[in-house]
């Protein structure tokens, strides 16, 4: 995984560091990412602020009276989206390509997001298929590594093409 910033690639931050934000922020993403792999939902919600801001914005998944979206906290929409994909996509793997941050926090991630789905994810239901999709991150990092905003970027329909949920609303 290669970790890129405007200045060069970065290492790893830890509190007390005199490095600059830019890198402390970029460190807090990679670490993110890695729990991620793991599928370690409470380590990333622990790398976020109490108050972290949470907008999946291509989620949305209609029901009969309301139409959910993947806006709100962290630790509330955030944790639920998570543990719904790692269980629908087992394998669920990110592949990061590069990660830049600058010294106001700010966060750009991209990466490829992909798995083969083994249980109903929204109206897809599960056939056995597999995707792998283009993904934009952009967080928002604290002077101390703490994330305060996750805010990603798909192709919502790209996805559902791969797992044969064609249907048009």
């Amino acid at each position: 995984m290669t970790i890129a910033h405007r200045d060069g690639p970065v290492t790893a931050q830890r509190a007390g560091d005199s490095r600059s934000r830019a890198a402390v922020a970029a460190d807090a993403a990679a670490r993110f990412f890695a729990a991620y792999r793991r599928h370690d939902i409470e380590a990333m919600a622990e790398m976020c602020t109490d108050t972290a801001e949470f907008s999946y914005v291509p989620y949305e998944v209609w029901g009969k009276q309301r139409v959910l979206r993947g806006d709100g906290m962290v630790g509330t929409v955030g944790k639920t989206i998570w543990t719904g994909l790692i269980n629908s996509f087992p394998d669920l793997f990110n592949e990061v390509h590069d990660i830049d941050a600058n010294d106001a926090g700010d966060v750009l991630v991209r990466c490829d997001i992909g798995g083969t789905q083994q249980l109903a994810w929204g109206f897809a239901e599960p056939c056995g298929g597999a995707f792998r999709e283009p993904h934009l991150f952009i967080l928002r990092v604290d002077e101390d590594g703490r994330i305060g905003s996750v805010r990603a970027y798909w192709d919502g329909a790209g996805i559902n093409r791969r797992l044969g949920h064609l249907e048009v609303d």
